[in-house]
């Protein structure tokens, strides 16, 4: 058999694994183990095997996830979630849809501390929808606004998919970041508009709400300040170059423990919370991290990857012929996969040929990042929607469903708007880097 052959084989070994629901870092570290020593020898097997996970847990730029994990559980157990959700609500709660304009918004600003899309939607889902509840919101909107606005979080920097993504890459982190300033808005954008037009048109969605005061809504920012402070001082460090992404993780999670000790609402126990669920995060991601180098090592030697891209850039069609198909897998996969898994697999695969093709890296990370968050939306794996439903137990997984297709169908226009445009996403980098 050829390597390349050999190299398929292992792939559907692969996921074969993943769909019985096995780990996603321990299969692919089994899988790049066996194929890497079926390929070679034992001895370079166990090589790979002793000195991957040493490298990877002893890499100074990888300090960023827990740093980064560690930022959103301080802000999480802090109240700061609830503060966003308030003063959004005060700023524009009067709106047509304006509970539900309001969750996009606590969401931007969640997602702009915590990085995780299951994080974001669990903790706004928590807070919003009891809200809605209250105010006789349409269930589907509702669940609908909570599970697409949490999906901002790996959009929306920092961002844990951003992070592998560079990981995998050798992409600058901080780029990554930056690019995902303007798409994010963006989509929040998208989405805002969404609601607005869907109440206008129907509004027994949303039952209008009463006037808030211009006095109250300027008020309203005392509850945002601390989450607006972190943000700006993260982007601003990174845009002007003060900082690496590695220490504004450290910045970020030091204001986000500041900013709870400031509130009074961080003891002693909220504080080792924070630190054992952000250990418990980084442990999962860097399991995923050594099983996706250990994989990536076998399809080196399988030479998959540099053979499928020169096969695919030499046929002759268009490369947004090329690119249209490789958006088309990831929908596939997403309705299947995990998000994480979804992207160590194909990221290798994927990112040479994308090299081939003379797209932008920086570019279609971020159009995989917007990919993947259509992959938490839509069933049968749909995470986000588990999260909600898991929340808001008396409304059915259909409902919720329904809920997210008009926003599913936003994601799809910013996508589109984004190849077109390139420049919504590489503007800043370009900019940061003086053109």
């Amino acid at each position: 058999m050829s390597l390349f052959t050999i190299g398929l084989i292992f792939i559907g070994i692969l996921l074969i694994l993943l769909f019985l629901r096995m780990p996603v870092g321990f299969v692919m570290a089994l899988v790049g183990f066996v194929g890497y020593a079926y390929l070679t020898k034992m001895e370079g097997a166990f090589g790979q095997l002793r000195i991957v996970p040493m490298s990877i847990t002893t890499n100074y730029d990888l300090c960023v996830i827990p740093l980064f994990m560690l930022m959103g559980s301080f802000a999480y157990h802090s109240g700061l979630s609830q503060d966003l959700y308030y003063g959004a609500h005060k700023c524009v709660g009067d709106l047509p849809g304006g509970l539900a304009i309001a969750t996009v918004l606590g969401c931007c600003g969640f997602a702009a501390v915590c990085g995780s899309t299951l994080a974001t939607a669990a903790t706004m889902g928590m807070v919003a929808l009891p809200e809605m509840k209250k105010y006789n919101y349409d269930s589907a909107l509702a669940t609908g606004t909570v599970s697409s606005g949490g999906s901002l979080g790996i959009l929306i920097p920092p961002s844990s998919i951003f992070i592998i993504y560079g990981i995998l890459t050798e992409q600058s982190i901080s780029s990554l970041f930056i690019a995902g300033v303007f798409p994010g808005l963006l989509l929040a954008f998208l989405f805002m508009i969404t609601i607005y037009v869907r109440v206008k048109i129907n509004p027994r969605l949303a039952p209008p709400s009463e006037k808030i005061p211009f006095v109250e809504k300027l008020k309203s920012f005392k509850y945002m300040w601390p989450v607006l402070t972190l943000f700006f001082v993260i982007m601003g460090g990174l845009y002007m170059g003060i900082f690496t992404a590695t220490e504004a993780a450290g910045v970020g999670a030091f204001g986000a423990l500041l900013f709870g000790l400031i509130k009074k609402r961080l003891n002693r126990e909220k504080i080792v919370a924070a630190f054992i669920e952000a250990m418990r995060s980084t442990a999962m991601i860097f399991v995923i991290i050594i099983g996706a180098m250990l994989f990536g090592y076998f399809l080196t030697v399988s030479r998959l990857t540099s053979e499928l891209a020169n096969f695919i850039a030499g046929l002759e069609m268009s490369r947004y012929v090329i690119f249209l198909g490789i958006i088309a897998v990831y929908v596939i996969l997403g309705c299947l996969m995990d998000t994480l898994a979804m992207v160590i697999l194909t990221v290798p695969i994927f990112y040479p040929l994308i090299v081939k093709m003379d797209f932008d890296p920086i570019w279609f990370g971020v159009i995989m990042v917007l990919i993947v968050e259509m992959g938490v939306l839509t069933p049968p794996v749909g995470m986000n929607v588990y999260v909600v439903h898991g929340i808001a137990k008396d409304v059915p997984m259909s409902t919720i469903f329904r809920g997210v297709m008009p926003f599913f169908i936003m994601m799809i226009l910013s996508i589109i708007l984004l190849t077109i445009f390139p420049q919504i996403a590489l503007f800043l980098p370009k900019l940061m880097m003086g053109g």
